[in-house]
């Protein structure tokens, strides 16, 4: 009798290939592509009576990977769940687990990282599912599914059909819209500095700014202590007291600054860096970093993981990566930029701590040996991930800066200057930094002066500012404010940014995200009647107690009791009092056919204009004239006429310019953030003829791969987003 293999199941198909490298012919490596059951779409799925017992059913489209996993797991010796190490991975197992049939073969089984070691050592180390986790993840998709399946029909009948709600996605909408408010009301204030442009003996000039006149501090800006310069006038007669006087160095003051290197990535600043030196999504960053943490074909080693997990709010590094890390910069810079113990970093209060820093698998694999291997936008981000790594264990750097007192009668300047005197971490990498947090201080060296010299004053000019609104929150800077205040986790920054675009209430102006006038309504309307559900703080407490039902600390079904009461008693008295937004928009053109002025109004297809006089005069009209289509980049493949982009009342296609002649139509394809688990191609949004959107390969027919559910949305987050 053949001696049966054990099964070991993962989530996609990436990271069943690597999988199969490490574990050898005793093992057979299935994907379930994520999750496999959920509450059901079309109804809210939760018995609220009944301790809020939810009512799971299998994924559509799923049914045949359930059938053929059941088969292959009754052939198995054992069964090892291996989906990834966090909340959302212990529920998909929790869930495979019910699917398979509660026995003593069916384990779990976690690595933080996707390399032989951790792969074997975690089988030969498996461990019952985690229930706590596994409440946890429930208790926020619980939550969500409340929220948003009782709030939505609200605003569809106060505000617009089709709009959303959700617990955690309207918060961050909250935190743009009161930025926009903040810039809306903000009103510049003028100041002046003065700067005088000085020479030594030598002929070697330096710059100097008024900084005080006697012991009071002078020509700051309004957001510091002191006296402001404030209109032009007052810079004028400053300069006119300041005529004749001799400027004198008072003091030169010289010292040693040390600047340290930023701990390791975590999944919030990874998302911030590689928007600002890359210019990738929160989105586009998660996808890539999932395929390096699962996988990819490396030249001369085959199939291996190159990251460890992605999803991780640690800076915690593990010893024998600790060690590895201090041989390369020992061997590759020197002793001189070794720091005689290794760096440690202190993790932020409401870390979870669950998993180690974003880091390579191996510090060894530097990024010029897989550069072959991988995309351009994917050795970016390892690039940047394992440079921050290896700076991360470096010396800090050390500059040199002096400062230059200059008195000039009641008068002070000050110049100043830092030059580098060691590099340290900075040979490697040098983080980023958002551009509202940079001061404007230039790096540069001072000619030699001595206390007592006199300088010659070659200028003197002030220079007239404004105040500066606060900037509008980018993607960056939204995931660093959502953390400092404690709203989200690692794994839902990038879903509530990706939702809160994609349902039109945050539109991006540049790299700048500004709320859509939808967007202020509903925000209005929910801040008003949810003062608890949009309340930040509260926001940010429903956080920690999800973590403390992982801690064992509190009851997941108490936890939601005490949410649900306060909850359904506001949306009753939302349901009378929310007031009905006003559903048409005046404008200054008239009705042709009677004269009336025209109205904005709202339609199953999108918005339209009409005449006010309805239902006497029924005129109505396309809000945008079409005029000339826009041209596409691409050519009709049947007659080779240039493709134009055309308009319809179920959206934009392409249709061939040589129309009636050449009748050739097709759809625009939307491509995510996602690549086909069979070929590698692009995955794209398509619809039905009945208008349900699906997600298949854009190399459609010669691949067929299609499902319903899009790609990168059953991790944790998924809803709260």
């Amino acid at each position: 009798m053949a001696k049966k293999t054990n099964l070991v199941i993962v989530e996609s198909p990436a990271k069943a290939r690597t999988l199969e490298k490490f574990l050898g012919k005793e093992f057979t490596v299935e994907a379930c592509g994520g999750h496999v059951r959920d509450l059901p779409p079309k109804s809210i799925g939760v018995k609220i009576d009944h301790d809020f017992e939810p009512n799971y059913k299998i994924i559509k489209g799923k049914e045949k990977i359930i059938k053929e996993l059941q088969a292959a797991a009754k052939k198995a010796a054992l069964v090892f769940l291996a989906p990834d190490p966090d909340r959302e991975g212990e529920a998909i197992a929790w869930h495979l687990k019910a699917l398979l049939g509660e026995n003593g073969k069916v384990k779990r089984i976690e690595f933080n990282e996707i390399t032989k070691e951790a792969v074997t050592s975690a089988v030969k180390h498996p461990r019952e599912i985690d229930l706590a986790r596994v409440n946890a993840q429930q208790a926020r998709r619980i939550l969500d599914r409340l929220v948003g399946y009782k709030l939505s029909p609200l605003l569809w009948k106060k505000v617009r059909k089709g709009l959303s709600a959700g617990r955690v996605q309207s918060v961050a909408v909250r935190l743009i819209c009161e930025r926009e408010e903040e810039i809306k009301a903000f009103k510049a204030e003028e100041y002046w500095d003065i700067f005088a442009k000085l020479a030594n003996q030598e002929k070697a000039d330096l710059a100097a700014k008024l900084i005080a006149r006697g012991e009071e501090p002078l020509g700051v800006s309004p957001k510091e202590k002191g006296k402001v310069i404030s209109s032009e006038a007052e810079a004028k007669k400053i300069l006119k007291e300041l005529e004749g006087v001799e400027f004198i160095v008072h003091q030169v003051t010289k010292k040693e600054q040390n600047r340290y290197p930023s701990p390791p990535f975590i999944t919030s600043t990874l998302q911030q860096e590689a928007s600002r030196k890359l210019g990738f999504s929160a989105k586009k960053t998660m996808v890539l970093s999932q395929k390096l943490y699962e996988g990819v074909d490396v030249t001369g080693e085959g199939r291996v993981g190159l990251i460890t997990y992605m999803r991780t709010d640690s800076v915690r590094i593990a010893n024998e990566a600790e060690s590895a890390v201090r041989k390369y910069i020992h061997d590759l810079f020197g002793k001189d930029y070794l720091p005689p113990q290794p760096l440690k970093y202190k993790k932020k209060k409401q870390a979870q701590d669950a998993h180690e820093a974003i880091r390579p698998t191996s510090v060894f694999r530097h990024p010029e040996k897989v550069k072959d291997s991988l995309r351009p936008d994917e050795l970016e981000l390892y690039e940047l991930i394992w440079k921050r790594f290896v700076a991360c264990q470096m010396m800090p750097a050390v500059f040199d800066q002096t400062a230059i007192d200059i008195i000039a009668g009641d008068y002070k300047f000050r110049a100043t200057g830092t030059t580098l005197k060691f590099d340290g971490f900075i040979k490697v990498y040098i983080e980023s930094e958002d551009d509202e947090e940079t001061n404007g201080e230039k790096a540069g060296n001072l000619p030699v002066v001595k206390a007592g010299e006199k300088l010659t004053l070659l200028s003197l000019a002030p220079d007239q500012h404004f105040t500066q609104p606060p900037p509008r929150y980018n993607e960056a800077s939204l995931v660093k404010e959502l953390e400092k205040r404690g709203i989200g986790r690692p794994s839902t920054y990038a879903p509530i940014l990706s939702t809160i675009q994609d349902r039109g209430y945050v539109e991006k102006e540049g790299k700048a995200l500004k709320p859509t006038e939808i967007g202020v309504t509903t925000n209005g309307l929910l801040v008003k009647h949810f003062p608890v559900i949009m309340d930040i703080k509260f926001t940010a407490h429903m956080e920690d107690d999800l973590d403390n039902i992982v801690a064992g600390k509190k009851d997941w079904v108490e936890i939601l009791k005490i949410f649900y009461e306060p909850f359904s008693k506001a949306l009753a008295e939302a349901e009378v009092k929310m007031e009905k937004v006003k559903k048409e928009i005046a404008t200054k053109e008239k009705c042709p056919d009677c004269g009336k002025p025209l109205v904005i109004r709202q339609g199953r297809y999108g918005d339209f204009l009409a005449c006010s006089g309805y239902p006497k005069c029924k005129y109505t009209k396309a809000l945008v004239e079409e005029g000339t289509p826009e041209t596409a980049k691409e050519k009709c493949d049947k007659c080779g006429g240039q493709m134009v982009i055309k308009h319809s009342r179920f959206g934009s296609f392409l249709a061939c310019s040589q129309y009636p002649k050449c009748k050739n139509i097709k759809p625009i394809l939307k491509k995510i953030e996602a690549k086909c688990p069979k070929c590698e191609g692009d995955l794209v949004e398509r619809r039905t003829r009945r208008g349900k959107v699906f997600y298949g390969c854009i190399n459609y027919p010669k691949c067929d791969f299609a499902t319903w559910q899009r790609p990168g949305q059953n991790k944790e987050g998924k809803s709260s987003a």
